[in-house]
C-alpha cells in the first residue's frame, strides 16, 4: 500500500474505520470498475487478486461503503441485483433507456438549490443523491 490514500480511503478512516487489506482491495475493485460493478462482479475480481478474502467480507464492505456513502446500489436492467455505484462528490446522475437498458452517464449537476431547500424546509444534512431518469435513448426512439 502506498503512503497516499485515495479520496475514499481517507473517508474510510476518517470516519474511524480500519483500513483493513479485505476493505482496500474491495474499494481498489470498485475505483478499477470505473463505478458500475454488481455485487458478483466484485466478489470474482476479489477473489481473483486474493483468494484469501471472504465472501462475507466482501459482503460486509460493500454494506459499509454504502452507509459511508462511498457506493449506492442502483437496479438497472431491472434487475434484483443491485449494480454499485460510486459517488463522486457525493452525487451520481442516470438516464436509462426504458428499452435497450442502455445507461448515460451525465456529470452536470443542478441540484444543489433544491438540496439547500430540501435540508432547510425537512431539517435535513443531505449527504449526496443518486438521480436516475427513465426513457428512450437516441437509438430506439
Amino acid at each position: 500500500m502506498t503512503n497516499e490514500l485515495s479520496p475514499r480511503a481517507a473517508r474510510l478512516r476518517d470516519a474511524g474505520h480500519k483500513l483493513t487489506h479485505a476493505r482496500l482491495t474491495v474499494l481498489r475493485v470498485l475505483e478499477d470498475s470505473g463505478g458500475h460493478i454488481t455485487s458478483a462482479e466484485v466478489l470474482e475480481r476479489v477473489t481473483a487478486l486474493d483468494a484469501s478474502i471472504g465472501r462475507a467480507s466482501v459482503f460486509r464492505t460493500l454494506d459499509l461503503f454504502t452507509t459511508l456513502l462511498i457506493i449506492r446500489p442502483t437496479y438497472i436492467d431491472s434487475s434484483m441485483t443491485p449494480t454499485y455505484v460510486l459517488m463522486p462528490e457525493g452525487h451520481h446522475h442516470h438516464v436509462i433507456c426504458t428499452n435497450c437498458n442502455r445507461v448515460i452517464e451525465f456529470d452536470d449537476c443542478c441540484l444543489s438549490d433544491m438540496a439547500a431547500e430540501l435540508e432547510a424546509r425537512l431539517h435535513v444534512k443531505l449527504t449526496g443523491h443518486l438521480v436516475e431518469f427513465y426513457g428512450l435513448c437516441d437509438r430506439c426512439q
